[in-house]
């Protein structure tokens, strides 16, 4: 599937600028600078729209994430986060004491 859509997407387009590059080459003047002017033209007019397009999916996209969001938020009363906060875990290396390691220890030789 990804062949194929990458193939639509930039063979096409290429394929039509490079037959316009032969057109340029082997045909004589007037008409080769015609040639290339056309399908070069048409190879990067198949390559905006495909550009165009894409863009357009992708506010599709945006607007359906909207949506679920505030069906989410109608439902529970918060706004569904971005990402998941994830709570970070610290590790001090061995032998190292806190504040907290020194009183609960002072505290223990008291008891």
């Amino acid at each position: 599937m990804a062949k194929t859509l990458f193939t639509f997407r930039y063979g096409i387009p290429a394929v039509l600028v490079l037959f316009g590059l032969g057109c340029m080459i082997f045909m004589d003047w007037p008409e080769g600078a015609e040639a290339f002017s056309l399908f070069a033209g048409a190879g990067l007019s198949v390559l905006l729209l495909n550009a165009l397009y894409r863009i357009g999916v992708k506010g599709d996209f945006e607007r359906d994430e909207e949506a679920a969001a505030r069906t989410h938020f109608s439902e529970h009363g918060e706004w569904p986060e971005d990402e998941p906060k994830v709570k970070r875990q610290w590790h001090l290396p061995e032998g190292v004491m806190t504040l907290e390691d020194e009183e609960r220890r002072a505290r223990e030789r008291e008891l």
